[in-house]
């Protein structure tokens, strides 16, 4: 681990139970807060589901009407009918459920559906209950009035993602701290005459090689084996943990929570920053570690059949992740879904890679401290493949605006369903998603997008099909410019963190451009399902941003030894399928009390991602690391 003292990953060990138990209990106290105050009730009363409320309908006009009613995530839909109100000499109260992911509007037509009585925009709290009282002061519809009236409010339901979120960030900051204070010079010469002697050389022996005990204590002896050991950027490992256990929770469940889902369409939330950035490490990755092996004399073709290899084996992988039977039976070949995350890792890493070996360059290994902009000599030396990525990116650019799409308006990016006020409900992701159900058929690729959350769309998409996996490949390039900054500033951390910014800035500016600075106004907006440009660009501005901060923290400063992130990032592969397979089983998954409860749902996917931390750690100190 490079220091012969423990570091703050053998105290996270420690710590892990105690925090899990610690949000288990206070997760419980939030859910019975919540009772107390009126979530329970309401949702025993009314079988209220996570993302909704009640609402009571009291009608005190003498005629019939239709509520009609949109949210103002669902960009130009039509309204969607919620229900239809009886006249005032009923006695009886109407009673829907409303969704409180947005804010909705509602509208109130009378029963030809012609005439518009009343509308309201209101934002309805989750498991809420409220009343829409529809009055009029005459029999003129015109003076129809509508009121939403608070009979109470649940409790506040996002509190144990506080209470979860304050307790991660203490317990991180104290280890971190702890770690850095436990590598000081006076504190480890203090620690050296506090130590048994007997349990000191075993630590020794068992980290460092075998100097003996006065060695320990003498603070040059210990620097010239820490400067000796072999140096790895411990800043990848740790991006790349970040965005796989962030990538692991929210395939969990993310606690029931809607932001911690993916988006509808376009836009982003949590959930759609993790993929690319997996991606973007990546291609960093791929020009370190081939650099480093054709430094060793390691011929071309032999490294692309270990890379050929390698990407067969992803795929395969991804089919029997994405295809599991434990609870369907035997499954047929004619419904198997072919594309997924691995499959597409897999693809990108073949690309990506070969584009390296056909025209990678020896870069020297000493750069004199003066280099600079080195932004525009990464593009102008590697023309080749900037000229290849540009190609793929002109692909894309040109199937998606101008492939004729059956039925659709040509270059439509929308999702199909009620966008677009229902004029193209079979066009979901315009080319992109003609191109897999051409390719691949229908019952191959994902049958449940997100577009149907809150568009209604009734046609298969796949999120990863293969449109999209040319601007995965584009990011991954991106990553691998990253790379080749790590290499041509070698040891120059100053820069490196401007070349990181200037790119950051550049992707930043391109987005800012696409899109209009806005969700769906843009030229091309981002989106996630479609893997647009401007999602590219916009994660890779993150991506270079995250990785300057991260490169800084790391391995610049030594303030934080990327824990408990790099862990799995050294495991990846192992923790994604492993989460992947095993996710309905216990102890990562387990009967809840209550399975509309946020505090239970957010306590088992917490539970679950810290146990593959953990896995990934007791990996790490086993040194078994599953490599293909």
């Amino acid at each position: 681990m490079g220091s012969a003292w423990p570091t703050c990953a053998s105290t996270f060990c420690l710590s892990l139970v105690s925090v899990l138990s610690l949000i288990l209990l206070v997760s419980c106290s939030s859910s019975a807060l919540g009772t107390r105050h009126g979530e329970g009730l309401s949702r025993r009363s009314h079988q209220v589901k996570m993302d909704q409320a009640v609402l009571l309908i009291h009608n005190q006009l003498h005629e019939k009407f239709i509520i009609y009613w949109r949210s103002d995530h669902c960009y130009q839909c039509l309204f969607q009918t919620l229900s239809a109100a009886n006249p005032a000499k009923r006695k009886d109260t109407d009673m829907v459920l409303v969704d409180t992911q947005y804010a909705i509007t509602l509208q109130l037509n009378d029963t030809s559906g012609n005439t518009e009585l009343c509308q309201v925009h209101y934002r309805f709290r989750e498991f809420g209950n409220y009343s829409l009282w529809v009055t009029s002061n005459s029999s003129n519809t015109k003076d129809v009035t509508c009121d939403i009236i608070i009979n109470y409010n649940p409790g506040y339901t996002n509190l144990p993602v506080v209470i979860a979120f304050c307790i991660y960030v203490v317990i991180f900051i104290v280890l971190t701290l702890g770690s850095f204070l436990i590598r000081r010079s006076p504190i480890q010469n203090w620690l050296c005459k506090q130590i048994n002697p007997t349990e000191t050389d075993r630590l020794i022996n068992s980290e460092l090689g075998s100097p003996s005990r006065a060695d320990l204590c003498n603070q040059d002896a210990h620097l010239a084996t820490w400067n000796t050991a072999p140096q790895r950027l411990r800043s990848l490992d740790t991006f790349r943990g970040l965005a796989l256990i962030i990538m692991v929770f929210v395939n969990y469940g993310g606690g029931g929570y809607w932001f911690f889902k993916h988006q509808s369409w376009n836009g982003l939330t949590l959930a759609d920053l993790v993929f690319p950035w997996f991606v973007f490490i990546m291609g960093t990755s791929i020009h370190l570690s081939l650099n480093s092996m054709l430094r060793k004399g390691n011929s071309r073709w032999k490294l692309f059949w270990k890379v050929l290899w390698r990407s067969i084996q992803l795929f395969l992988i991804g089919l029997f992740v994405i295809n599991e039977n434990y609870c369907r039976g035997p499954l047929s070949w004619s419904d198997i879904r072919i594309m997924g995350v691995l499959q597409r890792l897999s693809l990108t890493y073949l690309v990506v890679s070969a584009l390296e070996l056909l025209f990678t360059k020896h870069l020297p290994d000493a750069l004199p401290p003066n280099r600079t902009c080195f932004l525009l000599q990464d593009v102008v030396i590697f023309w080749p493949q900037w000229l290849i990525i540009l190609a793929l990116e002109a692909a894309w650019l040109c199937l998606t605006l101008l492939l004729p799409v059956p039925g659709c308006p040509t270059g439509y990016l929308g999702p199909g369903g009620i966008g677009e006020f229902g004029k193209y409900p079979n066009c979901t992701g315009g080319a992109a998603g003609y191109i897999d159900r051409f390719v691949f058929g229908e019952d191959h690729i994902y049958q449940h997008p997100s577009s149907n959350v809150i568009y209604k769309t009734t046609v298969p998409y796949d999120p990863e099909g293969i449109l999209g996996t040319l601007n995965s490949i584009v990011i991954a390039f991106l990553g691998l410019q990253a790379g080749k900054v790590l290499v041509f500033y070698k040891n120059q951390h100053k820069q490196i963190i401007v070349s990181f910014f200037t790119w950051s800035v550049v992707m930043g500016v391109i987005s800012a451009i696409l899109t209009k600075c806005s969700t769906n106004e843009g030229f091309i907006p981002v989106n996630k399902n479609l893997w647009s440009i401007s999602y590219v660009t916009t994660l890779s501005c993150f991506a270079f941003f995250l990785l300057l901060i991260i490169y800084f923290l790391v391995d610049v400063k030594g303030y934080w030894t990327g824990a408990p992130f790099f862990y799995p990032g050294m495991n990846s592969i192992l923790v994604y399928v492993g989460h992947e397979v095993f996710e309905n089983y216990f102890p990562f998954k387990w009967k809840m009390k209550d399975s509309q409860s946020h505090a239970e749902h957010l306590t088992q996917n917490l539970v679950a991602t810290s146990i593959w931390v953990l896995i990934a750690y007791i990996l790490y100190r086993k040194r078994i690391f599953w490599k293909i």
